[in-house]
């Protein structure tokens, strides 16, 4: 598979490991491989493992240069979660923005949540 190729979202354990990219990029694996044992007990090997399968997919990329690979993501935090996004909208509510929406904001959405809301919506208004 090539980056090219890759048109799927991030595993919840990639994107595990995507956030603590974007936060610290570019990093060893022995430096991802602590900053997750942080939280939660994972192996060495297993994170170098998902880190080769992330490059694989085109998730990360790779510099080889020195002995310790170090890794970034190639996709921003946004670009992903956007993604993350489309793919959802598409899968589970047939490309209903509205439909979508309405599922996120559950049945008693708080008074600041309705203003934040409206007040992106003023914006988006405004950018037309």
């Amino acid at each position: 598979m090539t980056r090219s190729d890759y048109k799927g979202v991030p595993t919840a354990a990639e994107l595990q490991l995507l956030r603590i990219l974007w936060g610290v990029e570019p990093a060893t694996v022995r430096e991802v491989h602590e900053k997750i044992n942080e939280h939660n007990k994972v192996g060495y090997t297993t994170v170098l493992k998902m880190l080769q399968i992330m490059h694989e997919k085109g998730l990360v990329a790779r510099d080889e240069s020195s002995r310790a690979h170090i890794y970034k993501a190639i996709y921003s935090e946004e670009q992903t979660q956007s993604s993350m996004v489309k793919d959802m909208l598409n899968k589970a509510f047939d490309g209903s923005k509205s439909n979508l929406v309405m599922r996120a904001l559950g049945k008693s959405p708080s008074a600041q949540e309705l203003n934040e809301i409206r007040a992106l919506l003023d914006s988006l208004d405004k950018n037309k």
